[in-house]
């Protein structure tokens, strides 16, 4: 299937050529890192960005584009003239900077999922806007665009196309979370957990309060800042934001899996009549999902092969018990999705900004 269409260079409407000022708050993050790839990627239309973070990686070299730039520090003056802010730094890094931004002047992109709840801030994804043919209304001053989490725009995206060529009666998702939803402190306990049980020593558990490594887990320790119970009910919550009232409501599960990135879905659709899975696989089909080849490994959904992809990987099994049920296991680039999402807010926002702050 064919992949997202990359934007050529000066492609994204850019209103008389007008270039615009960007800034990424959590630039040393792995969120960060794929959101200033993929804005290179896309060739958007900016001519300077800002690499802003917190003191662990201020000094830091990271590649933006062509160039190479200095990750600084993160202070109010850095918001002057800029245009578009992502936030891919923590939850309260964005709940204690956003504003300052905003006030600025700047458009709000989150991928942190602080602004979850705050009043009038969207949950968007292109993707799906596309797919319901909903149009994003631009105004003077957006309001914060606040970037799903992956599993959610892959149940939708599944569910809108998969009702297309069957009718829904029930749905269920179990989700696998992958420890780079953590970020890296996320990622780097993992890794140590597993060195750690290899070699015999104690595990450490600032991050999860648990054994991750080697082990599946729906509930975290008590001593965690996380939960999957939380983690359950944003997804659910953007989900219903993303496909609408009428879309079918999916029973949902999240486990935590020894999974270093990439998400996985199990999802169980029970249907109206026994499923014609040729009619089912045309449906699925299309821009931002691919479709698993019978034999072929490279294109089989999993955490490895969806690495890098822009694309949902997707693959279909039959229910023997029940003729009237279907499986798909999916998988997606949980990083690179978010990424992916951001900067598309933010080129669907450029019509907001027709003079920019280039002084």
């Amino acid at each position: 299937m064919s992949a997202p269409p990359k934007i050529a260079a000066g492609s994204v409407s850019s209103p008389r050529g007008q270039l615009y000022r960007a800034a990424i708050v959590g630039a040393g993050s792995l969120k960060g890192k794929e959101v200033a790839e993929m804005l290179s990627e896309r060739n958007f239309p900016a001519v300077d960005i800002r690499l802003l973070d917190d003191d662990e990686s201020i000094g830091q070299l990271e590649a933006t584009g062509d160039e190479i730039n200095f990750i600084q520090s993160l202070r109010g003056e850095q918001f002057t003239h800029v245009d578009f802010t992502f936030f891919a730094a923590d939850a309260e890094c964005t709940r204690n900077n956003w504003k300052r931004a905003r006030d600025a002047g700047s458009a709000i992109i989150d991928l942190s999922g602080a602004l979850d709840g705050e009043g009038g801030a969207p949950v968007r994804s292109l993707w799906i806007e596309r797919e319901r043919g909903k149009m994003w209304q631009p105004e003077l001053q957006p309001a914060p665009c606040i970037v799903p989490h992956s599993a959610a725009v892959t149940l939708a995206l599944l569910l809108l196309r998969a009702r297309k060529a069957v009718t829904i009666q029930s749905a269920v998702a179990t989700v696998f979370e992958p420890a780079s939803e953590q970020g890296q402190k996320g990622m780097d306990e993992l890794h140590q957990q597993t060195v750690n049980l290899l070699s015999f020593q104690t595990l450490p558990k600032d991050v999860f309060d648990t054994q991750v490594a080697f082990n599946m887990v729906q509930r975290y320790g008590q001593k965690s800042q996380l939960s999957l119970d939380s983690l359950e009910a944003r997804v659910r919550r953007h989900y219903q934001e993303l496909a609408g009232t009428d879309a079918p409501q999916p029973a949902l599960l999240m486990l935590q899996p020894p999974v270093f990135h990439g998400n996985a879905l199990g999802i169980f659709l029970e249907t109206e009549q026994p499923v014609n899975q040729a009619k089912l696989l045309e449906a699925l089909g299309g821009d931002h999902v691919m479709l698993a080849g019978a034999e072929d490994d490279d294109s089989q959904p999993s955490n490895v092969n969806t690495a890098g992809q822009p694309d949902i990987l997707l693959s279909l099994k039959s229910e023997v018990s029940r003729p009237n049920g279907i499986w798909l296991w999916a998988a997606i680039d949980n990083l690179r999705v978010a990424a992916m999402t951001a900067v598309e807010c933010a080129e669907s926002m450029i019509a907001t900004r027709p003079l920019g702050k280039i002084q």
